[in-house]
């Protein structure tokens, strides 16, 4: 039975803590909400612990939080003041790291920051925290005289991974065939609290012990690395089962005789596995000083005979591994018949607590997630893969064990916490860290001070020198290649990383937020490398990966979307491209803040190419290539009469859908681009030149109102409503004499009317909503749009159907729109911080491509040429792509192949022109166009003449 042993020590003696409460009586302490991860309901200390604090005269302030495990009432009834301000506070604590925009300046912070390894995805966390003169303190950093961690949740993690692989036990029984009593395990969180967890650990071990599992399977044996309290917690719950603990030599025989109503386990210390490479012996404190010349035979002396290894031990780069990916190829090899008849192999699972990537088990390269818990590690192919069926190792590699058995876990770690809050109280940021008269365990934690990394915490910087240094010499290790930097890992990049690729001399690097996208990009193409980068906090990185190439291309994104590049930063990335002299290419459009880089942009030499994708991009090219034919045209006829000939309209329209097989729904429509971005465009403003009249459509919702059929193609029932100001292209195209121009979207019959639902009930709303942050209470979408529309929560479903009716103009196909989207009922509202975006996930989740379904691209520039004659020649230009779905998407393919194009004339020095540059002119519109062709992109121009 697990019993909470509360540390009631100080560490300080009593007299020393009333001298310093009574002097520092003033102190306000502030305990963060937690809102980086959904499951983080920990908090760093408990009620009981809060009680201590004010009644020892302190003032602590609790931000309000559904979903901390432990009720605010608790806290409140402890003397916490429960508010959501809290810069009175002069040290604020959490358990996790806050976002950087939540980080106040020159405060005391104590979390845990997970930047102590330099690790990249927290190094923008970190530059914010210096900027802004934090003092941070963290958690894992705080070790006694000999090393070891004092306030930590580390056996909590071991209680809860041991719990959770149990369960993927009895899942990975099931799928091989076995029903096992494992199955009545389920995962941590499951339970209310661990009682009632080891109580079902209990009842299996009762079965196991009645002899009920399957005798194919032979006996099981489970492998538990390391000694400290992640290995002791574990155990812990093993100890529940009808167990018997042996020595590592003994693994083999067990496992093939051992009595199958218990279960076997080894603890495995360094000294059972680690020898010198030269003699095989093991010394203990040449091991401490110089690991590197050591190695582990642990591959062959014990996990051939592990059914399950607990992995619970600390990694270094200069340690020797556990396992490699070759070893797992090993262990994979089919078992003795005789011995497993019922497994393909011995070794089933691997439940890594550590989480550390890419560590002790080489081949753990990404975590999985209380949502995911279990994937399956195939050696052979090397990939995982979402499953417990399947060939490979069942593998649970949760980072935030913890948070599964959240009220424990907070005891626990605030037992531990408390003793050292004391002189964290009095802590103030602004004063030099040596003031402060902190412990040696409390002072050593501190990571930053006074603006700058703590001479213990120096080497953090020197790290991510070094990683960049490397990261340099992994990009330019191949001399003669023309280097491309591709900001995103979004859709786009597969066109255009193969279409540059197919060039041996070429070499992409890919950057993005999300490694994993980044790292399965490269091992799909040739010269691709992956490498992490957050544009919107890294801006030293990426200036030093903007230097080591010789192209940079970024994407169009919004951030709704993490993995592309949110528009708000191109101008950013253009600064440090002409800083640089790096030409660079984008889809996005010219933006005010990117013409003002004009002059800049000519001076440091470099070619910046923007709008270069579908639209805006092909409709430009075809467009261009148009007019300009028809001039020509002109200025060839009898007497030069080229200022006769006049191109009076142009018309283009554009829109990505889904194929008309995949279009059943109120909308006729699905995402292959941000949904937010798809939204916010309903609502925008429109300005369009129709018959020499200027037409302005205001923002807010009148843009659909402007939605007419279009006859083109009718075998597709397309609609249309214009897009932008179009006004502007006049000029841009050289048709300052055109009595219409309008550019547009394109849709399927139908998507206006039903869309129009949204715009109607005011929900394309982008203002801060707090029902919907991430930590309030789950709402429904009928509660919201109750308190959206003024309505009592109570009101019955008759009065609130009325009341929605009325709103939308009682348009019976809109509230049947509604109502498939599930809209009117108690469908829960996914919760992200603004009306839209709530809705933009909400209509992704529904609205997204199935595997084997297709989108597909149309464009149609429709150009009324006067001729000298005075005939009107109508010019039809149509472009119709469908998507691959063992493939490109044909988004992907229209605004990734312009892009790379254009990207390879700039490395060929076929596009020599400087400064900023849009595909308006023939030396850029016609190669491209003329390669997009051999890439499947198929223009069809017809013509009508009218007399």
């Amino acid at each position: 039975m697990l019993r909470l042993v509360r540390n009631q020590s100080r560490g300080l003696t009593g007299c020393m803590c009333s001298l310093r409460r009574a002097r520092h009586h003033k102190a306000v302490m502030a305990i963060r909400r937690e809102d980086v991860n959904v499951w983080e309901r920990r908090a760093p200390l408990a009620p009981r612990h809060i009680k201590e604090i004010t009644a020892a005269g302190y003032k602590v302030l609790v931000q309000p939080s559904n979903r901390r495990a432990i009720h605010d009432r608790f806290y409140e009834k402890a003397g916490a003041v429960l508010q959501e301000d809290i810069s009175e506070a002069s040290v604020i604590i959490g358990v996790k790291r806050p976002p950087e925009v939540k980080v106040l300046p020159n405060k005391t912070y104590a979390f845990f920051s997970h930047t102590i390894k330099a690790q990249e995805a927290n190094m923008g966390l970190l530059d914010d925290i210096l900027q802004k003169n934090v003092r941070l303190i963290d958690y894992e950093k705080m070790v006694d005289e000999n090393g070891f961690r004092i306030v930590a949740f580390g056996k909590w993690a071991g209680v809860a991974g041991m719990i959770n692989i149990l369960h993927g036990l009895g899942l990975r029984f099931l799928a091989l065939g076995h029903h096992t009593p494992f199955m009545h395990i389920g995962m941590a969180h499951n339970y209310r609290n661990v009682s009632q967890a080891i109580q079902a650990v209990r009842d299996c071990g009762y079965e196991v012990a009645l002899g009920l599992m399957p005798k194919s399977i032979g006996p099981l044996t489970f492998v538990f690395t390391g000694t400290g309290n992640v290995s002791k917690g574990a155990q812990e719950i093993f100890n529940e089962l009808p167990c018997e603990y042996v020595e590592p030599h003994e693994m083999k025989e067990v496992s093939e005789s051992g009595d199958p109503t218990k279960v076997y386990a080894t603890v495995i210390s360094r000294h059972h596995h680690l020898i010198r490479k030269s003699d095989g012996l093991y010394d203990p404190f040449e091991y401490e000083h110089h690991p590197e010349l050591y190695t582990s035979h642990f591959r062959s002396s014990v996990a051939p005979y592990t059914t399950c290894l607990i992995n619970g031990i600390y990694w270094d780069p200069h340690t020797p591994r556990l396992l490699r990916r070759l070893d797992a190829q090993k262990l994979m090899k089919p078992s003795m018949p005789s011995t497993w008849p019922g497994l393909p192999h011995k070794f089933l699972a691997i439940c890594d607590i550590s989480a550390d990537t890419g560590g002790s088990i080489e081949f753990m390269t990404e975590c999985t997630t209380i949502e995911k818990p279990f994937c399956m590690y195939d050696p052979n192919q090397h990939i995982d893969h979402d499953s417990v069926e399947g060939n490979g190792i069942l593998m649970c590699s949760i980072d935030n064990l913890p948070a599964q058995l959240p009220i424990e876990a907070t005891e626990y770690f605030g037992d531990r916490l408390l003793p050292y809050i004391w002189e964290m109280l009095p802590s103030d940021a602004t004063r030099p860290l040596d003031d402060e008269g902190f412990s040696a365990q409390v002072k050593d934690a501190v990571i930053t001070s006074n603006g700058k990394l703590t001479p213990k915490f120096e080497y953090i910087e020197k790290l991510r020198e070094r990683r960049g240094l490397r990261e340099s010499e992994q990009i330019l290790k191949k001399s003669g290649m023309k280097r491309v930097l591709l900001l995103g890992s979004g859709y786009v990049s597969g066109p255009v990383i193969e279409y540059l690729t197919r060039d041996a001399g070429t070499q992409v690097t890919v950057a993005s937020v999300l490694l994993n996208q980044a790292e399965e990009l490269a091992a799909k193409y040739p010269n691709t490398i992956p490498v992490m980068l957050d544009v919107t906090s890294q801006k030293d990185h990426l200036e030093s990966l903007v230097k080591d190439h010789d192209l940079v291309i970024r994407h169009e994104g919004h951030p709704y979307h993490k993995h592309m590049l949110p528009y708000s930063y191109h101008p950013m990335v253009a600064k440090h491209c002409i800083k640089k002299k790096v030409n660079m290419v984008t889809a996005s459009y010219l933006s005010p803040a990117m013409k003002e880089l004009e002059r800049s942009a000519e001076e440091a030499g470099i070619t910046i190419v923007n709008e270069m994708g579908l639209d805006p991009g092909i409709d430009h090219m075809l467009a261009m290539e148009c007019i300009d034919q028809a001039k020509a045209d002109g200025c060839t006829m009898r007497f030069c009469e080229c200022s006769l000939t006049q191109v009076e309209s142009y018309r283009s329209f554009c829109g990505g859908l889904p194929a008309p097989e995949c279009s059943e729904n109120p909308l006729r429509y699905k995402f292959s681009w941000s949904p937010y971005g798809v939204l916010l465009n309903t609502i925008s403003p429109a300005v369009y030149l129709k018959d020499n009249q200027v037409v302005s459509i205001p923002p807010g919702g009148s843009l659909l109102e402007a939605t007419v059929p279009m006859d083109f193609l009718p075998g597709f029932n397309l609609e249309g409503f214009p897009n932008r100001d179009s006004t502007t292209y006049a000029n841009a195209y050289g048709i300052g004499s055109a009595h219409t121009v309008i550019r547009g979207t394109l849709r399927f019959k139908g998507f206006s009317s039903a869309m129009s639902s949204f715009v109607k009930l005011g929900l394309i709303n982008t203002d801060p909503c707090p029902m919907l942050e991430h930590t309030a209470s789950p709402v429904s979408w009928k509660e919201l749009l109750c308190k959206h529309l003024g309505l009592s929560p109570s009101i019955n479903n008759d009065s609130f159907e009325e009341t929605v009716f009325n709103q939308i103009g009682r348009d019976e196909f809109r509230m049947q729109t509604l109502r498939w989207f599930g809209m009117l009922d108690g469908e829960p509202v996914p919760q992200a911080g603004t009306i839209l975006a709530s809705l933009a996930k909400h209509l992704e989740a529904k609205l997204s491509f199935d595997k084997g379904e297709r989108d597909m691209i149309i464009m149609r520039n429709d150009v009324g040429i006067r001729h000298p004659t005075g005939e009107l020649e109508m010019k039809h230009m149509s472009l119709v792509v469908y998507g691959d779905p063992k493939g490109f998407s044909a988004m992907a393919k229209t605004v990734g192949y312009p892009a790379a194009i254009a990207a390879r004339m700039l490395l060929n020095g076929e596009l020599n022109t400087k400064g900023l540059v849009v595909p308006l002119a023939k030396n850029i519109y016609s190669p491209v166009l003329k390669r997009l062709q051999e890439e499947g992109l198929q223009f069809i121009t017809k013509s009508t003449v009218l007399e």
